[in-house]
């Protein structure tokens, strides 16, 4: 396994090694150890995966303490723009995002730590996207910030995706005080 740093403190792009032939491949996703060896010594609780058309839009996503989430996100079939936000106000890339392109080709994983909204847009249809979480879903915790903010300015390359309500709705970066 390949760990690789990227413009904003904590967040890793991580490359597994894959072993393949003739007849396919296989790598694994995800080894307590592996991630130990590292220094991600995290205890995942619940596993999501999620399936979306192309241009469908998910996001900006994070939950307020006590209840904050590590995710480790890869994609299983398909390709998307991940997007992450540093919402840690002690932090130097406080509201600074970084973008990366995961696909089921490039088997790249994403981790995010604690104290990052998290969005992504679907690049395929029928693309499979999944994720572990150190936290437990909790409705009443969940915060939305606004996918297309002006202060964040995040280049997601589409004026107009495929968007729910929640996500319509989200708070603009402006007047977010942030729980991290």
């Amino acid at each position: 396994m390949h760990v690789e740093t990227t413009k904003i403190n904590d967040l890793l792009i991580i490359h597994p090694d894959v072993y393949e032939d003739d007849r396919g491949y296989f790598f694994e996703s995800y080894n307590r150890r592996s991630f130990a060896d590292i220094n991600l010594e995290i205890d995942f609780v619940q596993d999501n995966e999620s399936l979306s058309q192309i241009n469908v839009l998910r996001g900006l996503h994070f939950q307020d303490p006590p209840h904050t989430q590590a995710k480790l996100i890869r994609v299983i079939q398909g390709s998307i723009l991940d997007v992450a936000v540093d919402i840690r106000r002690n932090s130097s890339t406080y509201g600074k995002n970084f973008t990366i392109e995961l696909s089921a080709k490039n088997r790249k994983m994403f981790f995010l730590p604690k104290g990052f909204a998290h969005g992504f847009l679907t690049l395929e249809d029928d693309t499979i996207f999944a994720y572990k979480c150190s936290t437990y879903y909790q409705k009443q915790s969940e915060r939305t910030i606004l996918w297309n903010d002006p202060v964040l300015n995040i280049e997601w390359g589409i004026d107009n995706p495929i968007l729910s309500n929640k996500d319509q709705e989200g708070q603009l970066f402006h007047s977010f005080k942030s729980s991290f």
